[in-house]
């Protein structure tokens, strides 16, 4: 049997930095994110529940001044200088053919690729599922690093694609600026909704 840590409620300090007082970031402290920093963040992002073990999310971490000038044309003009400010910002991406890597992530089922192997309508809804899951998981993961976010859509899909894509079966999905926010430019939070506006209990 694998050894798991028992699973106890996380300290109110650790809520309120994963969520409750976690805000969306659109200014930016003048302060690098190093690339270490960035491979501890994928490797807890990779540790997250997908589908099958699918993990079709693919991350390109945009940090060098060139990659930010190519990237600059597709964003939409709220959020070009909110972007160009950021130390990082990530695409997050899907691979179309993500069941090519199911033999190594699903290996006691051999036949698991053909899933979706030439049904485009599982690979869309699986593609799109999972990868956002995997793009939240890179928001928690940032903010438990120390790390603000600044998830977005707001972009030219189809050109950012061609940008950083090309010649792959990789599409973006969304982006999200990290680094480490300026919280003296935040606007106080939108409201929520309340629990019976949107849960139940059945």
């Amino acid at each position: 049997m694998l050894e798991t840590t028992a699973s106890l409620p996380l300290p109110d300090a650790t809520l309120r930095q994963l969520f409750l007082d976690a805000r969306t970031h659109g200014a930016w402290l003048d302060k690098p994110v190093p690339a270490t920093l960035l491979r501890t963040l994928a490797e807890l992002v990779k540790m997250g529940p997908t589908s099958a073990n699918t993990c079709p999310a693919r991350f390109v971490f945009v940090t060098s001044p060139e990659a930010k000038e190519k990237l600059k044309p597709h964003l939409s003009a709220g959020n070009r200088d909110k972007t160009m400010a950021a130390p990082v910002t990530a695409i997050i991406g899907m691979d179309m053919a993500f069941y090519e890597k199911m033999p190594k992530l699903f290996p006691h089922n051999p036949d698991a690729q053909n899933w979706f192997k030439g049904n485009e309508e599982s690979i869309r809804e699986n593609a799109m599922r999972n990868s956002s899951l995997q793009g939240a998981y890179l928001i928690l993961a940032a903010r438990s690093l120390g790390l603000s976010c600044g998830p977005m859509g707001g972009f030219d899909k189809a050109g950012v694609d061609a940008t950083f894509f090309a010649g792959t079966t990789i599409r973006s999905n969304f982006l999200c600026n990290l680094g480490y926010g300026d919280s003296a430019a935040l606007k106080p939070r939108l409201p929520r909704l309340d629990f019976e506006e949107f849960c139940s209990i059945a």
